[in-house]
């Protein structure tokens, strides 16, 4: 299967002079795989993915999705279109149900659906989240439920790309291995499955592992 996404010598530092905090990484991502990025604390897995995720350029080296720069592309078009993203602390908007808050994700994109409510709902019932909590405020959900909307919410312009920074933090033991089994379902489905993690429970239940060295400053 042809790669969707491509990591050629990737390099960035935070500035001219500046030591580098990833440099000359190479990884492969295929569709319908999970792939965990593991590394310790400073290795570089947040900048990694800030720049998976478009919000920041590298340095040096490129990014390519299937085959093409993507720094060519429209960035406000690859962040809302090709890749989702879903966060440890949520970001949810607190003031917002959950049937709103993925609307809203829906309403960003620009993707033109017919029905937003109806997808939304589709969507966070595919999640499993319950008929009763679909118009709960968000504050009014447990971390679980809250990390299902997140996941409804980066899946409502239907990416083909999900990013995840450590999805499974903040969550005990049985709601981890829960939200690991909707990614795996995810990648079943075709998209490519990005975790970001330190959790060797969700390493081991990913495809492919890719480990980040530490960078020294000289």
């Amino acid at each position: 299967m042809e790669n969707i996404l491509e990591l050629c010598n990737l390099e960035y530092s935070y500035g001219k002079g500046l030591p580098k905090v990833l440099s000359d990484v190479s990884f492969n991502f295929e569709p319908g795989k999970i792939y965990a990025v593991v590394g310790k604390s400073g290795a570089g897995k947040t900048t990694l993915l800030s720049l998976l995720s478009g919000l920041a350029k590298p340095t040096g080296g490129k990014i390519l999705f299937e085959g093409k720069d993507i720094s060519k592309i429209d960035r406000y078009k690859y962040r809302s279109n090709l890749v989702g993203v879903v966060f440890q602390s949520f970001n949810l908007l607190p003031y917002l149900s959950a049937i709103e808050n993925v609307m809203l994700s829906i309403d960003i994109s620009g993707v033109k659906i017919k029905n937003k409510k109806e997808h939304a709902v589709e969507l966070l019932k595919k999640v499993g989240l319950e008929e009763e909590d679909l118009t709960r405020g968000i504050l009014k959900l447990s971390g679980g439920q809250q990390q299902r909307v997140a996941i409804a919410r980066a899946l409502a312009y239907d990416p083909k790309i999900i990013l995840a920074d450590e999805p499974t933090g903040n969550l005990d033991g049985e709601t981890q291995s829960e939200i690991m089994s909707i990614l795996r379902m995810l990648a079943d489905e075709g998209k490519c499955v990005i975790v970001v993690t330190h959790s060797p429970e969700v390493s081991k239940s990913a495809d492919y592992i890719y480990e980040l060295k530490s960078k020294k400053s000289k």
